[in-house]
């Protein structure tokens, strides 16, 4: 068996896996609308993207990006504020493009889904109901009317890949579509507050801080128990919970 690359499983959990064989990546998921929307995506989004290799539903196979991730949440970004102010560069620039043919999430549809977890973290005792209180009233900010843009919808620092100061590509677009701008932002710089400022300089546009900061809190409360039921760990240090708690 000698030269077969090593199988490593990138992520694993009840909805979909990502394995890496050598210079390949290969994504499982069982729901194919998931895939149709991220070939789709890549394929129109005015930003570096992986190239696809081949479909054969249930698995995308795609190109390994060069450099490495911008991060990882709970731990310190060892990209140069140069790297995050390209990537905030990028992200105006996929705003900036046309809108994708398929809608996003609607504002109805994240205010009650915000509801429905934050009645659940207080009804089960997962967080003190101050903690949840606090935070839903910071994330009203981010429920107000917006124009839709293109959206990545899932933005996370191990998304998007950067080599020294250069974006290389932006992965796991099966979340794309019409959105808020300014999700995807606070998506990228949540657990990262300290970047936002190298962000918005290559972003180049006025942005509504209380909406930013809006945003870390309802993502926060809607990833909770989606973490929790795939086997994450949303109270480990930096993470999701001490996003919320960094608001008080």
């Amino acid at each position: 068996m000698a030269g077969v690359p090593e199988v490593k499983v990138v992520v694993a959990h009840q909805e979909r896996a990502t394995l890496r064989i050598g210079d390949v990546f290969l994504k499982i998921d069982a729901d194919s609308g998931r895939t149709d929307v991220e070939v789709e995506a890549m394929a129109i989004a005015p930003v570096p993207t992986p190239e696809v290799l081949w479909r054969q539903p249930p698995v995308l196979a795609l190109a390994a990006l060069p450099g490495t991730a911008l991060g990882r949440l709970g731990e310190p970004s060892t990209a140069s504020s140069a790297a995050w102010t390209a990537v905030g560069a990028a992200v105006r620039k996929l705003h900036d493009a046309p809108l994708p043919p398929w809608p996003g999430r609607d504002r109805a549809e994240l205010t009650s889904q915000l509801d429905a977890e934050c009645e659940w973290l207080v009804r089960d005792g997962v967080l003190p109901t101050d903690l949840v209180a606090r935070n839903r009233r910071v994330a009203e900010a981010a429920l107000r009317p917006w124009t839709p843009v293109f959206t990545h919808g899932d933005l996370q620092i191990t998304h998007v890949f950067v080599d020294g100061d250069e974006i290389t590509g932006v992965i796991d677009w099966s979340e794309a579509g019409r959105g808020d701008a300014l999700f995807d932002l606070a998506t990228l710089t949540l657990g990262h507050e300290e970047r936002l400022a190298d962000v918005l300089a290559g972003y180049r546009a006025d942005v509504d801080l209380d909406v930013i900061r809006g945003w870390w809190s309802a993502r926060s409360l809607l990833a909770i128990r989606w973490l929790v039921a795939h086997g994450f760990d949303p109270f480990a240090p930096g993470c999701e919970v001490d996003v919320l708690k960094s608001r008080l």
